[in-house]
């Protein structure tokens, strides 16, 4: 349900300055060359972000995915109410893009419910796994949306990276399950996030994005979820909130990550989420995963890797054109 943070790889751009004619608003920290401390906090975010994957196919077994999704965005709301409200010294809701809100609040909603509806009948291991896919979408996108040149070697690491879901998934075989395509539209639905945010990078604040996000999500979520309602007993609210809380975290932890390291060098360590998740669905769920999740979710992982390389290697030929200093070479 909650984005890896490998894919997050765009949210470097989130955290940048309002317009300069809102002087009001508070500008968002420069990024420091503080690599340690971004790996750690990558670190502490896969903690996060896997128990809250992991609580949420728990609760998937009680509870419809609108459902959970919706106590989720409910939660994420509630946290961000301080940067809501006009007279809060965090109120952060001013924008000029409040269409491109919009559309972001609906694709990460599409990425939570499309991934909890995979984890009802998956194998944590393998949903996640197939769920990292989303920087080799980002890569396609980035071409159509944001007129990036993309290099042939990038083209043959999202090539071994799609390599990586078929073995996992393995279609027309006995093993497929077509609950697989959940995952993989989940990730895609997370590649549009991320395009997205790259193209309001410049105009708006993190905690201005996921204000908004948690607003559409919990509206759209609290129309529909009506319709599948299922009386939670306490049990599950109570995990209900902490996935609300343990996503939201990680989220933000991933967001604090990207302002001290660049990506190529957080990468690595953001895929250690699959082995929280396949730890803890060893223990609570039984799941161990097979012999063609662990090969494909190399071939995803390495794929991954070398795509933020090359990310790097791009960005620093950008920087070296235009005069400016990187703050992580």
């Amino acid at each position: 349900m909650t984005p890896p943070p490998a894919a997050a790889a765009r949210l470097d751009s989130v955290h940048l300055l309002l317009p300069e004619k809102k002087s009001t608003i508070r500008k968002a920290p420069a990024r420091a060359d503080r690599p340690f401390k971004g790996i750690a906090l990558v670190l502490a975010s896969t903690v996060f972000l896997g128990t809250s994957d992991v609580t949420a196919k728990y609760l998937s077994a009680t509870l419809p995915s609108i459902e959970i999704a919706w106590i989720r965005f409910l939660v994420f709301a509630m946290i961000m109410t301080p940067a809501m409200m006009p007279g809060s010294p965090l109120f952060a809701m001013q924008t000029g893009r409040p269409g491109l809100h919009l559309l972001r609040g609906l694709t990460i909603l599409g990425s939570s419910l499309f991934f909890i509806s995979g984890l009802r009948y998956l194998p944590i291991a393998e949903a996640s796994a197939t769920g990292f896919v989303a920087p080799l979408f980002v890569t396609a996108l980035s071409i159509i949306f944001l007129s990036e040149k993309v290099g042939l070697r990038r083209w043959i690491a999202t090539g071994v990276g799609l390599v990586g879901v078929i073995i996992i998934l393995r279609p027309g075989t006995g093993a497929f399950h077509p609950a697989a395509f959940f995952p993989l539209v989940s990730a895609l639905a997370w590649a549009c996030t991320l395009i997205i945010t790259r193209m309001m990078s410049g105009t708006e604040r993190a905690v201005t994005v996921m204000a908004y996000s948690s607003i559409v999500g919990l509206c759209i979520l609290s129309a529909l979820v009506p319709f599948v309602w299922v009386t939670p007993t306490w049990h599950d609210i109570a995990f209900g909130i902490f996935i609300g809380i343990a996503s939201t975290a990680g989220q933000w932890i991933v967001v604090l990550a990207f302002r001290y390291a660049d990506a190529s060098v957080l990468a690595p360590f953001s895929y250690t989420q699959l082995l929280w998740v396949s730890v803890l669905g060893f223990f609570i769920f039984g799941e161990v995963p097979d012999a063609y999740t662990i090969t494909g979710a190399a071939f995803i992982v390495a794929s991954g890797l070398y795509t933020a390389h090359r990310e790097r290697i791009r960005r620093s030929q950008l920087l070296s054109v235009s005069g400016e200093p990187s703050p992580n070479a």
